[in-house]
């Protein structure tokens, strides 16, 4: 465990159309893979990381995350009437994740190798850097399309670009979130400006990682994990 712990925002409140039906009735972070819904996935990432502030926001059926969740003394943040997208719904969650850096992550990932945030930590420098990604070789990710998002520097600055894969896990500083104008918006018009002055940097995660943004994810996933032969 890191000597110094962040908290940790958990992104859960988006609609996951891309799952089709199995999002008609459920919100996606309780798909069940391998047994347990992908939220209780990402939390045991967080537990073992050992964080003693954990948010997760919700917009999309949340009564369902929120029995789920309770009793584990994990805060919510409840986006109403509308859903804020990643940039807004950090941003509305900060009076109860405190200032400083911060862990965001996405909820519908599985991971196979060293604890993610773990990795990621030991190699944050606030001194430098006011995010820092972890990234995924094309090499070792598992269920994703596309060229990549970033290219990483050998002094691990970060560019817009084909190579490696945002993998939703990230340490960023939350200071220039009260700046932005729009209500609901994409950590990525943060990303732009941190970019800008070269304080935008990436790491790439040495294990597996699948994507579940889609039904078949389901199966490659737990291939990952090793309770499946596909």
């Amino acid at each position: 465990m890191p000597a110094v712990t962040l908290p940790v925002m958990l992104f859960a409140a988006g609609f996951g159309t891309r799952m089709g039906q199995l999002t008609a009735n459920r919100p996606k972070p309780m798909i069940e893979v391998a047994g347990k819904p992908l939220i209780d996935h990402a939390l045991d990432q967080v537990t073992t990381y050992g964080a003693d502030r954990i948010v997760v926001n919700l917009h999309y059926l949340p009564d369902q995350i929120e029995r789920h969740l309770a009793g584990r003394g994990i805060l919510m943040s409840l986006e109403n009437p509308v859903i804020l997208e990643t940039g807004g719904g950090l941003r509305a969650a900060l009076p109860i994740l405190g200032a400083g850096p911060v862990f965001t992550m996405n909820t519908d990932a599985v991971w196979r190798g060293p604890n993610p945030l773990c990795h990621l930590a030991a190699q944050w420098h606030p001194e430098t850097m006011d995010a820092l990604l972890l990234c995924i070789p094309k090499s070792r990710a598992v269920g994703h399309d596309g060229t990549g998002d970033f290219v990483i520097s050998d002094d691990g600055q970060a560019t817009r670009g084909p190579g490696a894969i945002y993998s939703g896990l990230q340490i960023i500083k939350t200071d220039r979130l009260p700046d932005i104008d729009e209500s609901a918006f994409s950590l990525n018009l943060l990303w732009d400006r941190i970019l800008a002055e070269g304080r935008l940097f990436a790491v790439t995660y040495p294990g597996k990682w699948c994507d579940v943004g889609h039904p078949e994810g389901i199966a490659l996933a737990e291939a990952v994990l090793g309770t499946s032969d596909v």
